[in-house]
């Protein structure tokens, strides 16, 4: 729970929260990568409909895409749910671990944008 809580707050700062709750579990609570990325998702559900009302009070929310974005990536998500079960863990496993190298060397050493 408190892990839960720390990554929300963390979240809240801008760091992925879903992220840091994957690395928590994978390396520190012994949960398979599939397991892992299962709970993130569930986690993630009621984070987002809590967020969705502000977003859209405060502008950040273009009414127009929403739908054809919803519909993408609800395809995209169970097009790559079905490619993670397919895969073998380890392998998923690697696969994450590059792309949080991609993304803290984007984040550290890309453009910034104004």
């Amino acid at each position: 729970m408190a892990v839960g809580a720390a990554t929300g707050v963390l979240s809240g700062f801008g760091v992925g929260g879903g992220t840091l709750l994957l690395v928590y579990m994978t390396a520190f609570a012994g949960v398979e990568q599939h397991l892992a990325q299962g709970i993130n998702l569930l986690y993630f559900l009621p984070a987002g409909l809590l967020a969705l009302p502000a977003h859209v009070k405060n502008g950040y929310v273009e009414k127009e895409v929403l739908l054809p974005a919803i519909g993408a990536g609800l395809f995209c998500a169970a097009l790559a749910a079905w490619a993670a079960t397919a895969m073998d863990v380890a392998i998923l496993k690697k696969f994450f671990g590059v792309f949080l190298i991609v993304v803290g060397w984007t984040e550290l050493f890309g453009k910034k944008k104004e």
